[in-house]
């Protein structure tokens, strides 16, 4: 890691010459929000914040707690109400578009052209990194939401095959349960029961996934399919720990990690924890599929969307944006974060078994069209839509509704925020 940041310090300051060398000066700095708070984002973020450095560019950190990013909006709203918004904000899909509608986003066309983005990062991404035509956001990453994190040795006593559809799940989490350890690591919050539902429903098929999320078709959020899936939710409940509410993902993680628990679902965020807990894939811990979602993607991409600032603090902004376009960096911060890279023209090299899978599955997924942007991670629907399935899949899974009640309410829900 210090070469590669040594050598692009060098490099810059080499192509700058004098000139260069005057733009950037101590006095440029950048003011990041974001969400990325637990030990394995904190690690992937320092990559970018070295690399900045290195370029004579300070960093101002603002981080706000809360993995769902629900939290750190809140913060921003109030920021940019105030007349004082930061220079960069981690952001989700939708979210990104709604602040571009407001006019608050820069323009980063200057470093897109020269730097040939449009070639390079895939177009379902570039729906949320521009708008009306112009680059208002960099992507980091691609992050995939449909995984399984198992403990290799509990699986191993469990006979060491891993669950390829929904029986074998089920008959897996029961030898979890019957080893004495908590089947399934779960935190309670209203994102995190969001994203097991993602890819509950689609393992029950990739065409009622995209009725469902994608188009919202009230025949198929209020049909007998979409009962299954809560009542698959229902009987995940029942693998849960007592103490499971409120807890960040990360110390679900943490349970699987340490062999408390037998498997999380959860995005590839979650390989950074087991990364910086020094486990090796295959060996420690086993990253799959959610069964029944082998060969289909559901992502969402952090992105850096860059707020309108003052022109003196463009230079900067411009500067970390390239940077996080930089194919050096995305790997770099990939292999870190546990993500996949958010350009296509990134090798595989430096990543380990799950991130070389997790690029070979995008790619796969991409082409043949079974890519989804993620409901439960804001890249299906915009907010209104998110949090209404949120607040009727919460509420299901914690036995406030049952599974008929709850489609119910979830076609209601939906056609309400549309």
């Amino acid at each position: 890691m210090r070469k590669f940041l040594t050598t692009t310090a060098v490099a810059a300051i080499m192509m700058g010459g004098m000139a260069g060398a005057s733009a950037v000066h101590a006095a440029e700095s950048v003011e990041v929000l974001h969400w990325w708070t637990s030990g394995g984002e904190a690690a992937a973020l320092d990559v970018l914040k070295k690399d900045l450095e290195s370029k004579s560019i300070s960093w101002t950190d603002m981080p706000v707690a809360g993995g769902g990013g629900t939290e750190a909006m809140t913060v921003l709203r109030a920021r940019v109400t105030s007349g004082n918004a930061p220079t960069a904000v981690q952001m989700l899909g939708f979210d990104i578009l709604d602040w571009a509608k407001e006019g608050a986003l820069g323009n980063l066309d200057e470093i897109a052209a020269k730097e040939g983005w449009d070639k390079v990062i895939p177009t379902a991404l570039q729906q949320f990194s521009k708008y009306d035509g112009h680059w208002i956001a960099a992507p980091v990453n691609v992050h995939s939401t449909n995984w399984m994190w198992i403990n290799k040795a509990a699986l191993d006593k469990a006979g060491g095959k891993e669950p390829a559809n929904w029986d074998e799940l089920v008959a897996l989490l029961d030898n979890f349960k019957a080893q004495g350890i908590t089947p399934v690591a779960h935190g309670g919050q209203p994102w995190q029961d969001a994203t097991i539902f993602d890819a509950v429903v689609l393992s029950l098929g990739t065409d009622f996934y995209k009725k469902a999320f994608i188009d919202l078709d009230p025949a198929t959020l209020g049909g007998a399919e979409m009962k299954t899936a809560f009542d698959r939710m229902t009987k995940l409940r029942s693998y849960v720990d007592d103490n499971f509410s409120g807890r960040d993902w990360n110390l679900a993680s943490a349970m699987v990690i340490e062999g408390k628990a037998g498997v999380q679902f959860m995005g590839d965020w979650a390989k950074g924890e087991f990364v910086k807990a020094n486990k090796v894939p295959g060996t420690d811990f086993i990253c799959m599929r959610f069964p029944g979602t082998q060969g289909s993607v559901t992502f969402n991409s952090d992105q850096f969307a860059m707020f309108k600032v003052a022109d003196d603090k463009v230079p900067a902004q411009l500067q970390m944006a390239a940077a996080i376009e930089n194919p050096a960096f995305q790997s770099a911060f990939n292999v870190v974060k546990g993500s996949a890279p958010a350009r296509t023209d990134v090798s595989d090299e430096a990543f380990d078994a799950c991130g070389k899978k997790a690029i070979k599955d995008l790619a796969d997924a991409n082409t043949a069209g079974t890519l989804y942007g993620s409901m439960a991670h804001g890249h299906a629907n915009p907010a209104s839509v998110k949090n209404a399935i949120y607040d009727v899949v919460t509420r299901q899974f914690n036995g406030e509704l049952t599974s008929e009640e709850a489609v119910t309410e979830l076609a209601a829900a939906v056609e309400a925020a549309k």
